[in-house]
């Protein structure tokens, strides 16, 4: 039996966003038996250029909302991205795993060969196969997103490790 679309996708999504989640926790606990103000980490960036936690955490959902979407077929749900504290960010990731837990499994039959555009206008990216954007574009996208959402944790001494980003 050979992997379905939605098996390389949904339940993937789903445990790194809980995982996502489970690490906003701790970070969240920490900033307060620390005495450490939430926005300093939810700011908080490796480097200049890059978006702050907050922002990768954003663009990870926005990744598994809109891949699961346009892999079912469906139109892309439209968020605020207006989140600035862990509660608010938390409420995503739940909007989120809500909406891809929505759609039916066999939405994603015919995912694998069906054509895909990203985005709009001069930013947007066709794909003539479904599994060719799934595979090279979101899910490195996606993870890129988590890790550096966990990386700025880590790196700002948030106690977490590997099993927490694993979600285990």
């Amino acid at each position: 039996m050979s992997l379905s679309m939605y098996s390389a996708s949904v339940p993937v999504f789903q445990k790194m966003l809980r995982a996502l989640g489970g690490v906003l926790e701790k970070a969240e606990a920490h900033a307060q038996q620390n005495k450490i103000e939430p926005a300093a980490l939810l700011q908080a960036r490796l480097f200049p250029d890059m978006f702050p936690l907050t922002g990768q955490v954003l663009i990870a959902t926005d990744f598994a909302k809109g891949a699961s979407a346009r892999l079912a077929g469906e139109e892309v749900p439209r968020y605020e991205d207006n989140e600035q504290s862990f509660a608010e960010l938390q409420q995503r990731i739940t909007k989120t795993l809500g909406y891809i837990e929505s759609l039916p499994r066999e939405a994603f039959d015919a995912a694998g060969e069906r054509a895909v555009t990203h985005g709009a206008g001069e930013r947007a990216r066709h794909f003539e196969r479904g599994d060719d954007y799934l595979t090279g574009f979101v899910l490195p996208n996606f993870f890129f997103h988590v890790t550096t959402a966990y990386a700025i944790l880590r790196h700002n001494g948030v106690p977490i490790g590997k099993r927490d980003y694993l979600g285990l």
